[in-house]
């Protein structure tokens, strides 16, 4: 496995968010984490890339322990988060906040930088167009763009993405998860955390419900696609504990 939760625990300080979660994903997988807004789906990303403390269980990644990893370390070695709210640097331009991407991936794979440009900007043409361009001047659905194109640069093995679609018009995600798709075709494994359950089964492999910091589904997208349980977070009947932090 690429990559492998068991009995994963973990929050702020006092506060427990997630609770023994134990999750798998294999080389050229795209699974995605769905539940309805307070699960501990953005807390879950943050444990696997050291954001956020595990107070017991284990995360490792490529067969190794990620432990106390430095994230640096763990960009160096493949592993790439689109965060929530995109964190871009606003005065910064396209081209500079793109170049920030490539600079996390260390010396040894600098050197690919230029075809890592030209991968992302065939996926998106706009940052080629915008390229001079504030980031702080694009439109959300750009920006988007912009932090998945940012984590491209580090060219990863294994990307993790929050809440991809949140906020977006319906023409800019369908290109969003296309080019997730183009990227799952060409052997990139993905981990995806989306709130809208039909959008993120279409295109997954697999998939995980969490409900208040805990597993309470999972199986192939296609099953989970059926299963009442989930139709019923889709409609947003379940009502959820706390805060998805």
């Amino acid at each position: 496995m690429l990559l492998e939760l068991a009995g994963v625990h973990a929050g702020y300080g006092r506060a427990a968010v997630l609770h023994g979660i134990d999750l798998t994903v294999a080389e050229g997988e795209l699974v995605a984490v769905i539940g309805a807004n307070g699960a501990g789906k953005s807390t879950l990303l943050k444990a696997i890339v050291g954001l956020v403390a595990v107070s017991a269980g284990t995360v490792a990644y490529g067969g190794a322990p990620v432990g106390t990893a430095r994230p640096e370390r763990l960009v160096r070695d493949g592993l790439a988060l689109v965060p929530e709210g995109r964190l871009l640097f606003g005065p910064m331009s396209v081209r500079e906040n793109l170049a920030l991407g490539a600079y996390g991936a260390g010396r040894k794979r600098k050197a690919a930088t230029a075809e890592a440009l030209a991968r992302v900007h065939a996926l998106f043409p706009v940052l080629a167009e915008r390229a001079a361009q504030p980031a702080e001047t694009l439109s959300g659905g750009e920006q988007q763009m912009l932090a998945v194109g940012r984590a491209l640069m580090s060219q990863p093995r294994l990307l993790l993405l929050d809440e991809p679609s949140l906020g977006l018009a319906p023409k800019v995600i369908a290109e969003i998860f296309a080019a997730l798709d183009e990227l799952r075709a060409g052997g990139l494994t993905i981990l995806l955390v989306e709130q809208d359950a039909r959008l993120a089964l279409r295109h997954a492999d697999r998939g995980y419900v969490m409900r208040t910091g805990r597993v309470v589904l999972e199986g192939p997208s296609v099953d989970l696609l059926a299963d009442a349980s989930v139709q019923t977070i889709y409609l947003g009947t379940w009502q959820a504990e706390g805060d998805d932090r």
